[in-house]
């Protein structure tokens, strides 16, 4: 107040103008820094979901089995048919589980949803997890079975730590996890001769009814039949 000079209206109103600009320019400075600073924050929310949703859908794949198998195979196909060709060679009966198309099929899938989930945790893991998803990937290109529990464990931990979940007890024991399998193609298979069966009914039903059909005019010339109409 002491600054503001009173002498004129001129500079008084000089002296408010002022005032308003100073005042203007501050509160557009802090609201540009209030905009910024919210853009910032979720734009980090959205990386945060994203991380989270992607490390979920890595540890569902990588840890959805408790029992069975829980190795994930490399093996491709062409390799279980050269291994089956040579075990032939040899005299031996090749396994009919793992020669087949159903379960060389089924391994191969177990074998693409693990790498997905192994290059993700690449991408948007943790060090630790980087280092276990890394150390898992080379066992595959090397040709050797991997088991993926203790990068299941670690995304575990991280993922409930990242929502604020309490700690899992130390004294819970949890059976080792593995690799989720996929459906059965079997049942899709098993579901074509249900479907043949059913035709196959369809066309006797139709070929009884033809019958039916066939049969009910040559009523017509049976005696029985003539002497009711008479």
């Amino acid at each position: 107040m002491r600054n503001i000079d009173f002498s004129s209206w001129q500079s008084l109103v000089a002296t408010l103008i002022g005032l308003a600009l100073v005042t203007l320019i501050g509160v557009g400075i802090r609201l540009l820094m209030m905009v910024t600073i919210q853009q910032r924050r979720e734009r980090m929310n959205r990386q945060i979901n994203e991380r989270l949703r992607t490390l979920i859908a890595a540890y569902k794949a990588l840890g959805g089995s408790f029992t069975g198998n829980l190795t994930a195979d490399p093996m491709h196909r062409r390799d279980l048919h050269r291994d089956s060709q040579r075990v032939e060679g040899e005299g031996g009966a090749a396994d009919p589980i793992v020669g087949s198309a159903d379960g060389s099929d089924r391994a191969r899938r177990i074998r693409d949803t693990v790498e997905a989930a192994l290059s993700d945790i690449i991408l948007l893991g943790t060090e630790e997890q980087v280092r276990l998803a890394a150390r898992a990937a080379d066992e595959l290109v090397a040709g050797h079975p991997i088991h993926t529990h203790d990068l299941v464990v670690s995304l575990r931990d991280f993922i409930r730590e990242a929502l604020d979940l309490a700690a899992i007890p130390a004294d819970l024991s949890i059976p080792a996890q593995g690799p989720t399998r996929p459906s059965n193609s079997a049942a899709r298979k098993g579901g074509e001769p249900r479907s043949a069966a059913r035709q196959g009914g369809a066309g006797g039903v139709g070929m009884g009814g033809g019958m039916g059909g066939g049969i009910g005019p040559g009523t017509a010339d049976d005696p029985s039949s003539s002497d009711h109409h008479k």
